[in-house]
């Protein structure tokens, strides 16, 4: 017999097709009622498919799942899983590290090229007939030599970091502690980072611990002249100091791939042109996309026919 599956929210379609011809998948998205339904049935499934940046795994899921015994998530976050109601039951968690590694970091430096260069904004200035006009466009700023802060220095954080030096930029991150065997300064002051840098990455780990990390005073110490970068999660930045910031031109602008309340985006972001901004898709190319939906499958083949996962979440 197949395992009993159960999917929250949706998935790349070639995805659920796999699942659906591997398992015996249910996509509670399906349901007219999600609640009654998981009253009803949640003892059948064993396996749980999710995503990061979607439905998660939240403690009510969980719980309504009481034979559960792993979950294989798309993604590489884990601030919507409930890992401790997980760990409590020894529910094992799958997700895809590593193979989103170099795209999130070419977002991640789209982004802050961008903004700096104010491309798109010059795109939309051709394209509105201003420069056949004889109306001049303004400068942008320099990247290749400037001073690059990371807030946080995972795998992700690393690759950017590397990329940096293809632009001779001077590197320092921060983090909780010092990252051993990098070769870029640790700053244990994440303001002190801030008023250092000209541009300033996040990617950090979303969850309770990060929420409104940046907040007004960070966004102080980086000043008129700095740029805020974010490709890790909306939590992360105090949102509406964010947009304050930009309003009053505190900061010289920002280039977002994540927002607070996804999908919706500050009305007052929408019009300012010293701001980029993305519908969450840092890891999305087709080849990374691909690759997360092998890692989901794999994890689910080796913990039903092995016990274990290729990737398993600490």
């Amino acid at each position: 017999m197949k395992h009993r599956l159960l999917q929250a929210g949706r998935l790349l379609p070639a995805l659920e097709q796999r699942l659906a011809t591997e398992y015996d998948l249910l996509r509670l998205a399906d349901e007219a009622d999600p609640d009654a339904f998981l009253a009803r049935h949640g003892g059948d499934f064993t396996g749980l498919v999710t995503s990061a940046g979607g439905a998660g795994a939240p403690t009510a899921l969980i719980a309504a799942l009481p034979a559960l015994r792993v979950i294989s998530s798309f993604g590489v976050g884990l601030d919507k899983i409930d890992l401790a109601a997980a760990r409590e039951r020894g529910i094992a968690v799958g997700y895809t590290p590593d193979v989103l590694n170099d795209c999130v970091a070419d977002t991640a430096f789209a982004l802050l090229l961008d903004v700096a260069r104010r491309t798109a904004e010059a795109d939309r200035f051709v394209r509105a007939g201003r420069w056949a006009a004889g109306q001049a466009f303004g400068l942008g700023r320099k990247v290749s030599g400037a001073r690059l802060g990371i807030v946080g220095l995972g795998r992700i954080g690393q690759t950017i970091a590397r990329r940096a030096g293809g632009f001779d930029m001077d590197v320092r991150y921060h983090s909780r502690r010092p990252v051993a065997g990098v070769p870029w300064p640790h700053e244990p002051a994440l303001r002190e980072l801030a008023r250092w840098a000209d541009y300033l990455v996040i990617i950090t780990a979303g969850g309770d611990e990060t929420r409104h990390l940046i907040d007004d005073s960070v966004l102080d110490a980086l000043g008129p002249r700095g740029f805020l970068i974010n490709v890790a999660r909306g939590s992360v930045i105090d949102e509406a100091a964010l947009v304050r910031a930009l309003v009053e031109r505190r900061i010289a602008g920002a280039g977002l791939d994540v927002f607070e309340r996804e999908p919706q985006v500050p009305a007052e972001l929408l019009s300012l042109d010293n701001v980029v901004l993305l519908p969450h898709i840092a890891s999305g190319t087709e080849e990374t996309r691909q690759t997360m939906a092998a890692r989901v499958l794999d994890n689910l083949t080796a913990f039903f026919t092995e016990g274990r996962l290729v990737s398993a979440a600490a």
